[in-house]
């Protein structure tokens, strides 16, 4: 198939963000598909220039970051980042031409704001729904430009795989929804043979405003967080939180180890080495996620996995779907959080084992992107 996959690499500037991309367009090509990567930004580009710490409208320097990361994977020259008012990357009649002959344009996480007429020449279009329950809210609250962005793909995919449960608040608005998994990539992501001493985690402290439906308050993590801070002083287990978003104080005052998640993150490979040397992930979901109970698990998570490094999870609904077999353990509270911390450590061997193997069988892009496609084209 030939696949034009839209994604934000650029706009954020960040590895975790890059990889969550690059699962997908090195997924699909390991399967033998033809993908074209475009970042399309509409209007205008605005994006945070990390280096001199200030909002940018040029188009060169997200641009640069593009393709830095998908040349260091022999990604080629076949990605554009583009807006009203021009492109860099490959030119522009090579991206029409590939959308006058593509199968399917995918979405990932944003609509196109601009809808240009060459994104009607797939033959299909496919939105994957990155953050369950608070795409469906913002539909419901009257956010008829994300509506109708999504409306414009045929398939409509979620990572929340209980969203339309009847006990998950969340609306299902906007849909059908799809259900799908975050892939990752093993080839990239080996197991790491060698132990590790803390667990970790990359987080945003808050990524966007909370969001309110039928008089109930979903936060982001600064909401969340706050429950576990205590968490390092009731074990003897040590943390690392490579965050964004809140004084370092906070965190270290509590116990906790703190690096900079703008640097942790700066590029695909700094992120990776980060997760690989890690113990196990300590992850704390954004407050709506834990509220909504729609079974969100990151693309971050299973990266861990892949690397052998089990998972410390507060529970999103993850009993549905994911198996109880090792590799992941849930919590509701600090107290089971410390449990937590205790089981994974008394048979670490057997819970880094557990983790690659729900990787290989759950997670893994030939796993996941074959069965994607083909609910993407009926």
């Amino acid at each position: 198939m030939k696949i034009v996959f839209a994604g934000t690499i650029g706009r954020s500037g960040l590895g975790g963000q890059a990889w969550a991309s690059l699962q997908y367009l090195l997924g699909f090509r390991a399967l033998g598909h033809d993908v074209f990567y475009l970042e399309d930004c509409g209007i205008s580009s605005w994006v945070y220039h990390w280096e001199k710490e200030a909002w940018t409208t040029e188009l060169d320097y997200p641009a640069a970051y593009v393709r830095d990361c998908l040349e260091a994977f022999g990604c080629g020259d076949n990605w554009i980042y583009r807006t009203n008012e021009g492109s860099v990357g490959a030119p522009l009649r090579k991206l029409l031409e590939f959308c006058a002959l593509a199968d399917l344009l995918i979405l990932r996480a944003a609509p196109l704001w601009v809808w240009r007429k060459e994104y009607d020449q797939p033959r299909r279009r496919a939105f994957i729904d990155v953050d369950p329950g608070f795409t469906q809210i913002s539909i419901a609250n009257g956010d008829s430009g994300l509506a109708e962005g999504i409306a414009r793909c045929e398939r409509r995919f979620t990572l929340g795989q209980r969203i339309g449960a009847p006990d998950c608040p969340a609306p299902a608005v906007g849909g059908p929804w799809l259900k799908t998994l975050p892939p990752v990539y093993l080839a990239e992501w080996p197991f790491v043979e060698s132990d590790a001493t803390h667990f970790t985690s990359v987080m945003r402290w808050q990524g966007f405003r909370e969001a309110i439906y039928n008089g109930v308050s979903y936060g982001q993590r600064d909401k969340e967080f706050p429950n576990f801070l205590d968490l390092p002083g009731r074990t003897s287990q040590k943390f690392q939180i490579a965050q964004m978003g809140i004084e370092p104080t906070v965190l270290q005052s509590r116990g906790w180890e703190v690096a900079p998640g703008e640097i942790i993150s700066r590029t695909p490979a700094s992120y990776r080495e980060f997760i690989r040397n890690s113990r196990a992930e300590f992850s704390v979901p954004k407050n709506g996620y834990v509220k909504m109970r729609g079974g969100w698990f990151s693309d971050r998570s299973v990266c861990y996995l892949a690397s052998g490094r089990p998972v410390l999870i507060e529970d999103t609904g993850l009993g549905d779907w994911l198996p109880a077999v090792g590799g992941v353990v849930t919590f509701r509270d600090l107290s089971e959080a410390v449990a937590g911390v205790n089981q994974l450590n008394a048979d670490y061997q057997h819970h880094r084992r557990a983790a690659r193997q729900l990787a290989e069988d759950i997670f893994a892009t030939d796993r996941v992107l074959p069965a994607l496609l083909e609910t993407a084209m009926c």
